[in-house]
């Protein structure tokens, strides 16, 4: 069991998805309705950092982050047990994500970052005017 405190939790946590987050899902269907095309779980500049959508002709990498995962300001939650393991998990993932878009941005990528709670439609509208804003 290593990391999980329950048999209960161990389940729950393997049941996270990397990729094809509902909230994920939503934003590219709304974009693939809007006719643009992307790369899905892609790593821009190789390597293991992967961007959840990916416009490679705009050079544009789009993060949907969840909040508990990515330490949202406004609905990130401390885990309640086993907090030796986590906090220092979940602060390495803000730490990665800012080193993340670092490399990005080095590399000469526009990086987008969204949360999981923002209305799926206004995240596509920030998107489509970055990457194609005649559409």
């Amino acid at each position: 069991m290593s990391w999980a405190t329950t048999t209960g939790v161990r389940r729950s946590m393997l049941a996270n998805r990397r990729k094809d987050t509902s909230p994920e899902l939503n934003v590219r269907k709304l974009l693939h309705s809007r006719g643009l095309r992307y790369r899905v779980d892609f790593a821009p500049i190789g390597g293991r950092r992967r961007a959840d959508i990916v416009f490679t002709r705009s050079k544009t990498a789009i993060f949907v982050d969840g909040c508990y995962w990515h330490g949202c300001p406004e609905h990130a939650t401390l885990p309640k047990s086993n907090t030796d393991y986590w906090l220092p998990k979940l602060e390495r993932n803000v730490e990665r994500d800012r080193e993340t878009d670092a490399l990005l941005r080095e590399a000469g990528w526009t990086v987008m970052r969204f949360w999981e709670h923002q209305a799926p439609e206004a995240v596509v509208q920030m998107i489509v005017d970055a990457v194609h804003p005649s559409i």
